[in-house]
């Protein structure tokens, strides 16, 4: 529980104010999948309410929705429906279950032995370049698939320009705590520009009632959908273990000891599996969080469960998700196009800090083949049920890590040396 005393009224304005830095990235992800907002605010905070309960509310982590997801559920709800990506994501909630359970048993290093950074590496840079045309085609006033046009070519560019010009300068230029909100800042400009240009059609939110009960949606169990998305949770399972130990060097806590790492994964993994049965996308923790924390010192857990409870209530207000679902495409495309690059450049700094040596084979080999399997679209057929992008590529990465020699290996175009073992990441 808390170590620190402050009034109540303290504990649930740092609380909103926690909610108001998540809140860009954490609708960001319903509006570009086209997933319910009201179910990523009821998922994130039932989320947060059960990794407590897992750890004790010894964390001060607020989970919200995952990016590592976005490519994924639109193509899975393209292809599979809606239901059926709810089962996917069900599922994939526990893979973050089972690590938790390695953990347990054989300690941090053994996900990482199978999981060496060259191959989550590739593996987020597909997760980000696989829909890239998504973005593109959005941020051009089309669909996502490409097959209508939504909004003027040109008019369509100003606006995702200037959504972009937006995230990006208040990325790189605001100061303090308006520097966790570049997303929100580029959604809020670039809905005002869309206004003056009449691309907001308000009589949707003005026929919304204020208080609204949301839709849930009940999952349903899809075999080509649950192998689709499992391997997905690879990256954003891994990366939690680095979100720990972040917010332990902030607060100065060693979490991956009390209450150990085993609990805060087991806690992310069913707030997925739950945000999954209402609805709502998975939830993971946050890095706008982790800055809100060192930024403002707010270390009690209690503020995240003022966090979790405020997110949970807007989550019935029908006119603010009227308000999210009037967003214009081309606004989200044009942060998209941002986003999506970014989750790739993760991927590609994961290689380059572990000092993933490219010059030899088996690295060569795994990351070649996992982006070309990715950007390329294969698709292979098991047993009935069809492997592509991420699921393939997921996959295919972790056998041939297993699979290729480890011992002497000689870099391209010189002499043999022993390889050295290669740094983990968390």
């Amino acid at each position: 529980m808390s170590e620190v005393k402050e009034p109540v009224w303290r504990q649930a304005l740092s609380g909103a104010q926690i909610l108001f830095v998540a809140f860009g990235a954490l609708v960001l992800v319903p509006i570009l999948t086209g997933l319910n907002p009201s179910m990523a605010l009821l998922g994130a905070g039932m989320g947060t309410l059960i990794f407590q309960l897992c750890t004790k509310r010894q964390v001060p982590i607020f989970l919200g929705s995952s990016f590592a997801f976005i490519a994924p559920i639109i193509y899975s709800v393209q292809t599979w429906g809606l239901p059926s990506t709810m089962g996917g994501l069900f599922a994939a909630g526990w893979l973050y279950l089972a690590f938790s359970l390695a953990i347990y048993l054989r300690g941090a290093d053994f996900v990482h032995r199978i999981m060496p950074p060259v191959v989550v590496g590739p593996i987020i840079m597909i997760i980000g370049l696989g829909l890239a045309n998504v973005a593109v085609n959005m941020a051009m006033g089309k669909t996502g698939d490409g097959k209508a046009v939504l909004v003027d070519y040109n008019t369509a560019l100003l606006v995702a320009g200037i959504s972009l010009a937006t995230t990006a300068t208040v990325a790189v230029r605001a100061r303090g705590i308006f520097r966790l909100l570049p997303v929100l800042s580029g959604v809020a400009v670039g809905y005002v520009v869309s206004i003056f240009l009449g691309l907001v059609d308000f009589s949707k939110i003005a026929a919304a009632p204020w208080l609204e009960v949301p839709k849930f949606t009940t999952p349903e169990w899809n075999w080509s959908a649950v192998l689709f998305m499992i391997p997905v949770a690879l990256a954003p399972a891994i990366e939690h273990v680095g979100d720990v130990v972040a917010i332990g060097a902030v607060t100065g806590k060693d979490y991956t000891v009390k209450p150990g790492l085993h609990r805060t994964m087991l806690g992310d993994g069913l707030a997925v599996c739950a945000a999954a049965l209402v609805g709502g996308p998975p939830v993971t923790t946050y890095a706008e969080v982790t800055g809100a924390v060192m930024i403002t010192r707010c270390y009690n857990p209690v503020i995240m469960t003022w966090a979790a409870g405020f997110a949970m209530v807007m989550a019935f207000f029908g006119k603010f998700n009227a308000i999210l679902q009037s967003i214009p495409a081309p606004v989200m495309g044009g942060i998209m196009m941002l986003l999506f690059g970014s989750i790739a450049s993760v991927g590609l700094n994961t290689l380059i800090h572990a000092q993933v040596d490219m010059h030899r084979p088996r690295n060569l080999i795994i990351v070649s083949l996992v982006l070309v399997f990715g950007i390329g679209g294969l698709s292979v057929n098991v047993a009935g049920q069809h492997l592509h992008g991420v699921s393939l590529c997921g996959i295919a990465a972790i056998l041939l890590n297993l699979l290729l020699p480890k011992g002497e290996a000689a870099p391209m175009g010189g002499d043999a040396v022993e390889e050295e073992p290669e740094e983990t990441v968390a």
